[in-house]
């Protein structure tokens, strides 16, 4: 296995390649690197096969999408990640091969929903999980420190105590640690249970991310379009959330308007829509909005999407625009699917 970190600064890239066949993977890259990282492939004669985040960055812009598409790479994220560019969604379990060498993913929620560890060649990709003498955030975006807690003692730390640990961040001038050394050492977790890490990790006061905003939309959405004015994180926090089986409800009790944000082709795609639904892609919603939903402004109306990510920045531009009563489908049609819900599939 070739492995080599990439950028020397806080944000981590990791190259992962097979001297064998040439192959090979960039692990979280930074669209203001995209220059360094083809000209290093190119120097050493390795093909990009994929790239991967793992999971949706607030701190930085991705470089994935504008790899995939100059490079025809495989966009490789956890079947929860909200970006609609993704072209290949993987789960706990599942092997992602770069020629002769093979990663396996651990799903490791809590940082974010859509958080993933890869374990393989006596080495895991942390993300932002699990830190060097630290753990990553779990205040936003979905964070959930309990389950961080489980994703880091129940799947990171069962592995071999000689794995090389290789987070997405390092604050501290760190390269990497191993599993003892965390499991020993790690002040954030280390002899604590599960109830004191939760306590600890809701008594800190992070800052947020500096341009979060400008960052984290964009890697949730694909949309990058200076025109495009992206709801604040208070208007984003007060979209009313709903879960599947209380929007099955409503759709039973009456007649809800129910809005699907994503892209045609995932709208005819493998996760199909809820009969009924009409599709209006985010990034055409605040043109197309007043004139084609003001007939159903007395209406109740539910946003859509694949991970209700993009839906709930659709429904907080639908209440700026004076729409009230607007909610979201909470995990989108990841989770309707999940608990066996009706849909269809191809075209409505």
């Amino acid at each position: 296995m070739i492995c080599k970190e990439l950028n020397r600064s806080k944000c981590k890239t990791y190259l992962v390649g097979c001297a064998d066949t040439r192959q090979a993977l960039l692990i979280d890259p930074l669209v203001e690197n995209i220059d360094r990282y083809l000209a290093l492939l190119a120097y050493k004669n390795l093909e990009l096969v994929a790239v991967l985040d793992t999971h949706t960055h607030a701190d930085h812009s991705t470089a994935v999408i504008t790899l995939g598409d100059l490079t025809d790479a495989d966009i490789v994220m956890h079947r929860k990640a909200p970006s609609p560019r993704t072209t290949r969604h993987v789960d706990d379990g599942d092997d992602i091969k770069i020629g002769n060498i093979s990663l396996q993913t651990l799903y490791t929620p809590g940082h974010t929903p859509d958080s993933i560890s890869l374990y393989g060649g006596g080495r895991v990709f942390t993300g932002d999980v699990l830190l060097i003498g630290g753990t990553g955030r779990a205040d936003f975006a979905g964070g959930d420190a309990g389950d961080q807690y489980d994703s880091i003692t129940q799947k990171l730390f069962t592995l071999p105590d000689e794995t090389i640990v290789l987070p997405a961040h390092d604050y501290r001038g760190n390269t990497e640690s191993t599993i003892a050394a965390e499991k020993q050492t790690n002040p954030r977790i280390a002899g604590r249970s599960r109830e004191q890490y939760i306590d600890l990790m809701n008594s800190l006061e992070f800052p947020l991310p500096q341009k979060i905003q400008e960052v984290l939309q964009p890697n949730q959405t694909a949309i990058d379009d200076d025109k495009m004015q992206f709801p604040t994180l208070t208007q984003l926090n007060d979209v009313r959330q709903l879960a599947p089986q209380r929007v099955r409800i409503e759709i039973d009790a009456g007649n809800p308007v129910l809005l699907d944000v994503r892209e045609p082709e995932e709208y005819t795609g493998e996760l199909g829509h809820i009969p009924g639904s009409i599709l209006i892609p985010l990034k055409e919603l605040p043109a197309r909005a007043e004139q084609e939903l003001d007939p159903h402004r007395d209406q109740p109306i539910i946003a859509i999407c694949r991970a209700g990510v993009r839906s709930t920045t659709a429904a907080a531009i639908l209440i700026a625009l004076g729409f009230h009563n607007v909610s979201n489908l909470k995990g989108g049609m990841v989770e309707w699917n999940d608990q066996g819900l009706a849909v269809e599939r191809g075209e409505s």
